[in-house]
């Protein structure tokens, strides 16, 4: 999820409907970590993910017909295929990852990408983060080792949880790619073109990772049209609620994505040890402190 709009935040003591629709997409969100888990006992990761932003990108396509016939810019072009490599990358990692652990684990540590988005723009854009996204990092970072290994504590990371510190340095790049690009071009443009890069790139890794096409299930066929429907409603929601949310007030919010992905794991039956669960609650603590700005007078 990215954050991109920069609207003032007004003073209140209640929901606005914008922020109760990105609260309700926080809690599909986080169930999707689940669905994909349970998708991948009968296709490989590269199809699936594939298949998801095929169903999405066409989705998005029927309802944005009229703005695609308009014309598409050379940068809007660009943009959705830097995007859609980043974005393939993201979602291909985390789902391979899903393999080997839990989906609540996985939702926490995907969680990284707030903060890895200081470190990468100190990398790639020389942009010195704040006081408090180094602090968030290191939060992040705790909260990643106590995470990290059976028994917590420990810095021997599995495959699967490499692959999802992996696929939350590509989130990162694509927030800031998205945040690049915001403002010269057409959103809905954008994003038709890097689901459908995204979905391109995600079948043809299936050759190089060796994986076969699987036989048909109507799992899988649940599987893709909801995650399709998805994530093709979230972003249009993102889109719309991030016009009137500040970004910090939308980070927020989606700091509970790695929450109700616990939650829905943990009604699933997977449990993480108390010291994994301190890891996650400091993960979900670096993402905020790292999006907290002193108010001003």
């Amino acid at each position: 999820m990215s954050v991109s709009s920069g609207v003032a935040e007004p003073e209140r003591k209640w929901f606005s409907l914008p922020e109760v629709v990105l609260i309700i997409i926080t809690v599909f969100w986080g169930a999707t970590f689940l669905i994909v888990q349970n998708a991948l006992t009968v296709t490989g990761p590269f199809f699936l993910v594939g298949l998801r932003f095929a169903a999405a990108a066409l989705l998005l396509a029927l309802v944005s017909w009229r703005s695609m016939a308009a014309g598409v810019t050379r940068l809007e072009w660009r943009a959705g295929c830097l995007i859609g490599i980043v974005l393939m990358l993201g979602y291909s990692l985390q789902t391979v990852g899903l393999q080997t652990i839990p989906s609540s684990q996985s939702a926490f540590i995907t969680a990284l990408y707030v903060p890895c988005v200081p470190l990468l723009q100190l990398l790639v854009l020389r942009v010195m983060p704040r006081r408090m996204a180094w602090l968030g990092i290191v939060l992040a970072f705790l909260g990643l080792m106590l995470l990290a290994g059976p028994e917590g504590l420990s810095i021997r990371f599995e495959v699967g949880e490499l692959w999802t510190v992996a696929s939350a340095v590509a989130i990162a790049g694509e927030i800031i790619l998205i945040s690049f690009f915001a403002g010269r071009t057409s959103a809905r443009r954008v994003t038709v073109i890097q689901l459908g890069v995204a979905s391109v790139l995600s079948f043809a890794a299936m050759i190089p990772a060796g994986e076969a096409i699987p036989p048909f299930s109507w799992l899988l066929v649940a599987t893709v049209v909801g995650l399709g429907v998805a994530s093709a409603a979230i972003q249009f929601a993102m889109n719309w609620a991030q016009r009137t949310v500040s970004p910090t007030r939308a980070t927020l919010i989606y700091a509970g994505e790695p929450v109700w992905g616990g939650i829905f794991g943990r009604l699933a039956g997977e449990r993480l040890g108390p010291l994994a669960l301190l890891g996650g609650a400091l993960i979900v603590a670096g993402v905020l402190v790292s999006e907290w700005r002193r108010k001003q007078r």
